[in-house]
């Protein structure tokens, strides 16, 4: 599994998430404390709003720990929001373009989780991504093909409805033919001035989600960054966190129904 931060809030330096803290995401890929995989070795990526309304994106296949270049982007790169990622594969490729996290247009996306028995339902997976999109599909993960399936779900219009949508779809899927395949997502999107994240399984349990916030910053990670972990809030399964622009985040319930998918 994978771990990861997101943050939205005033604009700081990366290195106050991603490499300065005693839990950082760069110590966690070492050692993970709450993760099936206590190493996270298969490739990290920064994902970052600037001046442009895409984000900046820098992905490596190389572990984060052994990577100078991270440290020197940390301290320099500054951001109102970011997303840092580092990755621990379920199968799928160790190469650049599956490296979280993934960009397409305004929109960033990354993941820890993973759908079981990928191989057997990629191809319909993949079938839930427009055509006008299917030109986005660079890697092979059950990431990226989720994520651009959210995006022709509607996400723009409605985060929260089309990810429902579509891991209603998918999870129906895993439960054909008598199967009960585990599926995790544990995910965060943005579209550069909003920011969602969500924790959800089916015939599996979530993986871990927590979050501070402070005013209307807010902070997400996989697993709290420092030792006392007092200020951290972990989000029931079923949940997504909701921060919009300009306000406090929320905590809401985030139910997927086989209705959904059928809407």
């Amino acid at each position: 599994m994978c771990r990861w931060i997101a943050y939205r809030g005033e604009t700081i330096a990366l290195e106050h998430y991603v490499t300065a803290p005693a839990r950082s995401l760069v110590a966690q890929s070492l050692h993970a404390l709450e993760s099936t995989a206590s190493t996270h070795g298969d490739g990290f990526g920064l994902g970052w709003y600037g001046d442009h309304p895409e984000p900046g994106l820098y992905r490596e296949v190389r572990p984060a720990w052994s990577d100078d270049n991270l440290r020197y982007l940390c301290r320099h790169i500054r951001s109102h929001l970011f997303f840092a990622h580092v990755r621990s594969s379920t199968g799928t490729p160790i190469t650049r373009p599956n490296c979280h996290p993934f960009a397409c247009g305004r929109w960033l996306f990354m993941h820890n989780g993973m759908i079981g028995n990928w191989n057997r339902i990629r191809r319909r997976v993949e079938a839930l991504i427009p055509d006008e999109l299917y030109g986005s599909r660079i890697g092979t993960t059950d990431s990226e093909a989720v994520f651009l399936a959210l995006l022709g779900a509607g996400l723009d219009r409605d985060p929260i409805g089309a990810t429902a949508r579509t891991l209603a779809a998918i999870t129906e899927m895993t439960r054909e033919e008598g199967r009960a395949e585990a599926m995790r997502f544990t995910a965060a999107v943005t579209n550069g001035k909003d920011l969602y994240a969500f924790r959800y399984a089916a015939n599996d349990q979530a993986n871990t989600l927590y979050y501070r916030a402070v005013g209307k910053d807010v902070v997400l990670v996989s697993e709290p960054l420092d030792e006392d972990r007092s200020d951290w809030q972990l989000v029931p399964p079923d949940h997504a966190v909701v921060a919009r622009a300009g306000r406090a985040p929320e905590v809401v319930p985030f139910t997927v129904t086989r209705q959904v998918a059928a809407e």
